[in-house]
């Protein structure tokens, strides 16, 4: 691919009945992207099967990660409720991987995106990131209870504040699929990770991105932050109320 920067994608994933579905999709997404390598950490105590298989299968440039997040560090849905949002310790292994990976002063040309695994993802956006110099920013849909929240941009081309009900007063208001960051700038900031303690629901993007840009840093992508790429869709709970009735599905079957 020459000179073109590696895009690459963390996904924090864990167990549950959609997983290998939502994995699946957002995977066929992927394969559609040049240079891609695509990090998937699972909050398991072991990397799964199921997982093991999906990547195997999947053609893509992979690494397969694992840590478990404590029981009592996971998040209750209570926002006063000091636990950490999930995918924080996935994401922050990620971090940590590409740091240990990857020379400081590497010439390689790269990128990297958080990208959760119930997402619906343009393959536009990826070409947007791809040239990122510092941190590129772009609206998400359906999150915030608002059609979309989004980077609020000037006549000249900066970003100024933020187009979301909660908190717009923080310092990055911004959800996790809205951001991309510069490799060289995350290699450079050993320091920045999402933080485990201390930080109040909605900050963690905050708590990484205040480590590596201030406002004025932030790139604009997505046409000034005018055009949709990332809808944040989650797929519906499936009603499985007649699992486990003799004679019906094979528990064994991987779904």
């Amino acid at each position: 691919m020459g000179n073109l920067p590696t895009i690459h994608v963390i996904t924090p994933t864990y167990s549950r009945p959609v997983q290998k579905a939502e994995l699946t999709r957002l995977s066929n997404t992927l394969l559609h992207v040049p240079n891609l390598h695509w990090i998937l950490v699972e909050d398991s105590q072991r990397r799964t099967p199921l997982v093991t298989h999906l990547l195997q299968e999947s053609g893509l440039n992979y690494t397969h990660l694992n840590v478990e997040t404590p029981r009592n560090y996971k998040l209750r849905g209570d926002t006063r409720d000091p636990r950490i949002p999930r995918g924080t310790m996935q994401r922050n292994l990620a971090l940590r991987w590409l740091r240990e990976t990857f020379n400081k002063n590497n010439s390689l040309p790269g990128v990297v995106y958080f990208a959760d695994d119930d997402n619906t993802y343009s393959l536009d956006l990826f070409e947007e990131m791809r040239n990122t110099r510092k941190v590129s920013v772009w609206p998400v849909a359906f999150v915030g209870g608002l059609r979309y929240e989004s980077p609020k941009v000037n006549a000249a081309g900066k970003v100024y504040g933020w187009k979301t009900v909660f908190d717009p007063h923080r310092p990055f208001a911004i959800d996790m699929a809205g951001f991309s960051v510069n490799l060289r700038l995350i290699l450079q900031r050993p320091q920045a990770y999402f933080k485990l303690r201390g930080v109040k629901g909605g900050y963690q993007e905050s708590s990484l991105l205040r480590e590596l840009v201030t406002l004025n840093d932030l790139e604009p992508k997505a046409d000034n932050c005018t055009k949709i790429l990332v809808w944040h869709t989650r797929t519906e709970k499936p009603v499985l109320v007649n699992e486990g009735k003799k004679g019906f599905t094979d528990p064994n079957v991987e779904i």
